[in-house]
């Protein structure tokens, strides 16, 4: 088993979401996440529960801080948004047994489901980029640095998190700040000031923000934020701004984790539609 990369590809942790975060059902919030995570930690893949162990133990502080000041100067390439598109089909991902389309199908069968349902255009925009950050693994990152649940680093790791106990293998787990419930963070001051573990929604984030609303923002963000907008873990680092703006990320989850289907959008069919809605909000070229 690859020590850096022990899943298959990325999409085989996206594959078991569904699973762990089934649609709700009408038993209580409460009551419906405590038995999805139980089931999730008695039935994970072994390779799924490997890369959650190396993540656990490899998500720091100075991680984080690293990937930062390695990332986000955003000077390895200039490209667009569908050529970004492009970009990650050229990652091979045989992982996902729920689907066998590429990349860029995936994309627009989330954002086709969005528009199907006559939200605003920034919303399918949204679902249609949502994942491109996923580049990061050909930029030679290993999965468990560019896909997974995300969570605050600095603070107290939540017990809503799965397989909370591999964190304590993380560095971070008996410092004397970064273990406390706040940690390097006042209270309610507002997840903008939280350091994320890294992955692919930080970095999308940093690469669109400056083009898209607030609300697509946050979707792009903290879309695999699942102990935040799930299990409601961290609302004591939430501000007013992060509730407002979490329904949005609610709305989209479930086309994320639901929308896969074996029914191949026509991508050359659409893409002039979605050209059109790139050029609406984006420059011709990123700096990524």
């Amino acid at each position: 088993m690859d020590e850096q990369n022990p899943m298959a590809g990325p999409d085989q942790w996206e594959s078991d979401l569904p699973r762990r975060y089934p649609a709700p059902q009408k038993e209580s919030q409460t009551d419906r996440s405590q038995q999805a995570f139980r089931d999730y930690e008695a039935e994970a893949r072994p390779t799924v529960k490997e890369f959650y162990r190396l993540n656990h133990q490899y998500q720091t502080v100075e991680f984080v801080k690293q990937k930062r000041d390695e990332f986000l100067s955003l000077n390895r390439q200039q490209m667009g948004i569908w050529e970004a598109m492009e970009f990650l089909n050229t990652l091979v991902d045989d992982s996902d047994p729920d689907t066998e389309l590429s990349q860029i199908e995936h994309l627009v069968q989330a954002a086709e489901a969005i528009r199907a349902d006559e939200h605003p255009r920034w919303f399918i925009l949204t679902g249609l980029i949502h994942d491109l950050g996923k580049i990061l693994c050909l930029f030679g990152e290993p999965q468990w640095a560019v896909v997974g649940d995300t969570f605050p680093v600095g603070c107290a790791h939540s017990s809503s998190i799965v397989y909370h106990d591999f964190f304590r293998l993380n560095p971070d787990w008996g410092h004397p700040v970064y273990s406390t419930q706040s940690g390097i963070y006042e209270a309610h001051a507002g997840l903008d000031q939280v350091m994320m573990s890294w992955g692919h929604d930080e970095y999308l984030y940093h690469v669109t923000k400056a083009h898209l609303p607030a609300e697509a923002q946050y979707m792009i963000r903290y879309h695999s934020f699942y102990p935040g907008h799930r299990e409601n873990a961290y609302q004591h680092l939430f501000s007013d701004q992060d509730h407002r703006l979490f329904q949005w990320v609610r709305k989209f989850n479930p086309y994320d984790l639901y929308s896969k289907s074996d029914s191949r959008p026509d991508v050359e069919r659409l893409k002039p539609f979605y050209l059109e809605l790139i050029d609406e909000f984006f420059p011709t070229e990123l700096a990524w």
